[in-house]
């Protein structure tokens, strides 16, 4: 087998074998807002460094994703610390080439504590502790990601000094700049899901997606035009947690640099547009035997005196995990709806859920469970669909573990019944209670001290990540919208 077959059994022993063609490598980790940030380094400095990790500079998380300092000094990286070096420990196992940059090599860092400790507030981490606290119980988790993301024609971009017009992302957030947004063309126009002819219009970049992604590890299972114009959505090849985490910040990457390079910018925002739907980021999740692959979720023989028939398939443990999601969801907002805008997906009527609710099979639910008879027992799962295509998906999959968890180990009990079929969320059958509807409030419920956030992460993580969130929140109390000076400039 060749030693890049299977990334996992790679040894620092195997690198320079690994890397004998190469003379530069890229190494990136994830700061809180799920941006991959990294450099390219010499093949010397990186083959001194792979085993002991190197200094990263701990602004990463110090400001925001437009490189703003943060406006309340946040305890890992601030001015009176000198905003100090972090430790970045390099990922053997995360080993991929960069197919749009001429297959550089590439390895994913998890953010340390200059002394090794695991660091409270990087994304790849608290993932890792949650899996270590399921691990130490005998489990293991798999999941999946979709991600429905809108797509822009980006504009030219004249440039005095060159022949060449450029359309690139960079040339879209230049026409921002003096532009209305909803001078942005869609890719396509119009409303068709599930299209076998709009792909056709530009293939080059549709299959290149789909087989950029495969060249970089973040395989898509399923790939297709979702209802509204321009939008596509994938679904990630299912596996392990960790994993799958990397994989979806792989593919927000690989999606971005690849669409750039077609004069196409793709776009996560939870709601780019108004009236229409907005951009789901739906994570599945189920606990395994390690050893065996049996699902943890799934019963042995069903269940006919279980409270609810939609509980018949689910085992003890599942019910127990689905009540700690129950229980948490509220309190944990801020990481599956991360920005002012995620909120403006959560409404009613538009496909997406706004209430503490589950269901067997039921797609307007916040937890829809995921078993037989319309799944094999094998695929019993919970399908989280609160969660939009802007959070980050290591913050998320630790939320949906730690909370789980949390109700397996308290043996919590499903507080409500299900949502019937036909029932929507919020209707008056929904006995669930209604989910933030602003990141303020959000923020205020996951930093408050009797937070479920603050048991299951600890206080150092729910400070950092509170004041992260307060920081957006000041920017939008400050910011002037088009709509404000539309509606008030002649009329108050």
């Amino acid at each position: 087998m060749a030693i890049t077959d299977d990334p996992s059994e790679l040894t620092h022993d195997d690198l320079p074998e690994l890397l004998k063609d190469d003379t530069s490598i890229k190494v990136g980790g994830t700061d809180i807002d799920g941006m991959i940030r990294g450099k390219l380094m010499s093949k010397k400095k990186f083959l001194s460094i792979a085993k002991s990790g190197f200094g990263f500079c701990s602004v990463i998380f110090g400001w925001d994703m437009h490189d703003q300092t943060y406006f309340k000094e946040l305890k890992i990286s601030n001015a009176e610390n000198g905003y100090r070096d972090i430790l970045a420990e390099v990922d053997l196992s995360s080993f991929r080439r960069i197919p749009w940059e001429k297959d550089v090599p590439f390895f994913l860092c998890s953010f340390r504590e200059p002394e090794g400790q695991s660091l409270s507030a990087c994304p790849r981490s608290l993932l890792e502790r949650q899996c270590d606290k399921i691990e130490a119980k005998g489990m293991g988790a798999l999941a999946g990601a979709e991600y429905e993301f809108f797509t822009f024609r980006a504009p030219q971009a004249h440039h005095a000094s060159t022949a060449n017009d450029e359309r690139n992302s960079s040339a879209t957030a230049t026409f921002l700049k003096t532009n209305p947004v909803n001078d942005l063309p869609h890719l396509e126009e119009g409303m068709f899901g599930y299209s076998l002819t709009r792909p056709a219009h530009n293939p080059d970049w549709y299959y290149g997606i789909y087989d950029t992604c495969i060249k970089f590890r973040c395989d898509i299972e399923g790939w297709h035009t979702e209802s509204g114009p321009g939008v596509y959505e994938a679904a990630l090849e299912y596996g392990e947690i960790k994993q799958m985490a990397d994989k979806a910040a792989l593919f927000k990457l690989a999606v971005k640099n690849t669409s750039s390079k077609y004069g196409i910018t793709p776009c996560f925002m939870a709601k780019p547009r108004q009236g229409l739907p907005g951009n789901s980021g739906h994570v599945h999740v189920s606990l395994v035997d390690p050893k065996t692959q049996k699902n943890l979720f799934a019963r042995e023989t069903p269940d006919e005196n279980a409270a609810y028939p939609d509980l018949k398939h689910l085992s003890d443990l599942g019910r127990h995990f689905l009540a700690g999601l129950l229980d948490g969801l509220p309190d944990v907002m801020p990481i599956v709806a991360p920005t002012i805008n995620s909120y403006k997906r959560l409404v009613e009527n538009f496909w997406a859920p706004v209430t503490v609710s589950w269901g067997l099979e039921h797609r307007a639910a916040s937890i829809r469970l995921i078993a037989p008879p319309t799944a094999p027992p094998k695929g019993t799962r919970f399908e989280i669909r609160v969660a939009g295509a802007d959070a980050n998906a290591y913050l998320v999959y630790a939320a949906i573990l730690a909370l789980g968890f949390r109700g397996i180990e308290k043996k919590m009990e499903i507080p409500i019944p299900p949502l019937g079929k036909g029932q929507d969320v919020g209707g008056s059958a929904d006995k669930g209670q209604r989910l933030a509807k602003s990141l303020k409030e959000a923020t205020e419920r996951f930093a408050r001290k009797e937070s479920v956030a603050r048991e299951v992460f600890g206080d150092e993580f729910v400070e950092h990540f509170a004041g992260t969130r307060e920081h957006e929140i000041r920017l939008w109390d400050e910011a002037v919208t088009d709509w404000e000076v539309k509606r008030y400039i002649e009329t108050v």
